[in-house]
C-alpha cells in the first residue's frame, strides 16, 4: 500500500466515487509543486497506489488534486467545483497518511483519516 492513500465518497449518490482521477504533488524548497503520483479511484472509491509500495514517506507539504469535473461529467451531473485541492502536512517519521474526501456536486469535506 502507498504511504499516502485516499478514499472518495459521493454523498449525493450515497456511494463510492469510482473512477475519479487524482494527482499527488509535494511542495519543494522553492515553493513549487512537483507531481509525484497519480491514479484513479477504484470501484470502492479508494486509491492506494499514489506512491510506490515500500517508498518511505518524507516530511513535507503535500497536495492532492481531485478531478471532480471529470467524475461528475461521466455521471451527467453538473457540479460547482472543477477540482478539489487538499493541502496537508506530513511530519517527520509518519509512516502513512490517509486523506478521505466526502463529495457532492456543490460541496465537499475532508479530514485526517487512519
Amino acid at each position: 500500500m502507498s504511504a499516502i492513500t485516499t478514499h472518495v465518497l459521493d454523498t449525493s449518490r450515497g456511494r463510492p466515487a469510482a473512477g475519479m482521477p487524482v494527482e499527488l504533488a509535494i511542495r519543494d524548497e522553492s515553493g513549487a509543486w512537483r507531481p509525484i503520483g497519480r491514479g484513479a479511484t477504484d470501484a470502492d472509491g479508494r486509491l492506494r497506489t499514489l506512491i510506490p509500495a515500500g517508498e518511505v514517506l518524507v516530511a513535507g507539504v503535500y497536495r492532492l488534486v481531485f478531478d471532480v469535473e471529470t467524475y461528475f461529467s461521466a455521471a451527467d451531473v453538473r457540479g460547482f467545483y472543477p477540482r478539489v485541492m487538499v493541502e496537508f502536512t506530513v511530519a517527520e517519521g509518519e509512516p502513512h497518511c490517509h486523506v478521505p474526501l466526502l463529495l457532492s456536486p456543490f460541496g465537499y469535506s475532508t479530514y485526517r483519516g487512519t
